[in-house]
Formats: structure tokens, C-alpha cells, sequence
């Protein structure tokens, strides 16, 4: 078989199978904000993750992380805030800025619904080998990485 034929139909496999762990992860994640708070939007749950991550995080910090703009973070933080997940601090190296950081009570609900979701991976994965594992996050890891760039 034709390299360039055969590199087309992997391209064209991983497509299709990014496209299904996509419409599922973007379905799991509405299932997992709601389980935070009910109110809550499923895009906000890859902010209380990235908080719980990194620690305290400027706005503009946040968006540039996830690709969007300032005024959909600030409606997204405004959203976490008003729900009492987030509050926003003084930024100690810059009297200007503000940073954004998981509430006691973000910080209890977020851990909660983490370990669910963890346990449904390691039962999902449970036949699969550690390196495995390691593998296939470090190759979502490069891809994520690269993406950042186009």
C-alpha cells in the first residue's frame, strides 16, 4: 500500500475517532458540571480543573490556556463566582490584576465529582496496561500542546 494512502486513512480513522471521544467527553462534562453545582455550565468544569491544577490564575492567564476570549472567561469566572465556587483575590505581584481561585466549598464539590470520574476511568481502563495508560496521556499531551499553536 501507498505511504500517503495509508497515512490518509490513519488521518482519516483518528478523525473519526476524536470526533466520537469528543461528543462524549463534551456529554460527560455537562454530567460532571452538573454534579458540581446544577447551575453550573459545562465549560466551567475545565476551569474549576485548571484552578484545582495550578492554584490561583488570572483571568487573562485562563483564557489564553483554554483559547477563547476575555469577555466569554470573564462571563464564565463571573458565573463560578456568583455560585460561590470561585472568588477573586488581589494579585500580590501586581496591585492592577486580580487572580481567580477555587472557595473552600469549589474546592470540596470539584474533588467530589473528580474521584467519580476517576474511578469510571480506571474501571474503563482496567484491562489496559500502565504503560498504556502513560502512553496514550502523553500523546493526548503533544497533541494538545500542538493545537495550542495553529
Amino acid at each position: 500500500m501507498n505511504a500517503a494512502v495509508d497515512r490518509d486513512g490513519a488521518l482519516q480513522a483518528l478523525e473519526r475517532e476524536l470526533s466520537v471521544l469528543l461528543r462524549r467527553a463534551r456529554a460527560a462534562q455537562l454530567e460532571m458540571a452538573r454534579a458540581v453545582h446544577p447551575e453550573l455550565e459545562s465549560g466551567a468544569y475545565g476551569l474549576l480543573l485548571r484552578l484545582e491544577q495550578v492554584g490561583p490564575q488570572r483571568p487573562t492567564d485562563l483564557a489564553a490556556y483554554f483559547g477563547v476570549g476575555k469577555a466569554t472567561m470573564s462571563r464564565q469566572l463571573r458565573s463560578l463566582k456568583d455560585l460561590g465556587l470561585v472568588t477573586r483575590e488581589p494579585d500580590p505581584a501586581d496591585g492592577r490584576a486580580f487572580l481567580m481561585t477555587l472557595t473552600r466549598e469549589g474546592r470540596r464539590r470539584f474533588t467530589g465529582v473528580r474521584e467519580a470520574r476517576r474511578a469510571r476511568y480506571l474501571s474503563l481502563m482496567s484491562a489496559w496496561d500502565r504503560s498504556e495508560v502513560a502512553e496514550l496521556a502523553r500523546l493526548l499531551h503533544r497533541l494538545n500542546e500542538q493545537s495550542r499553536e495553529v
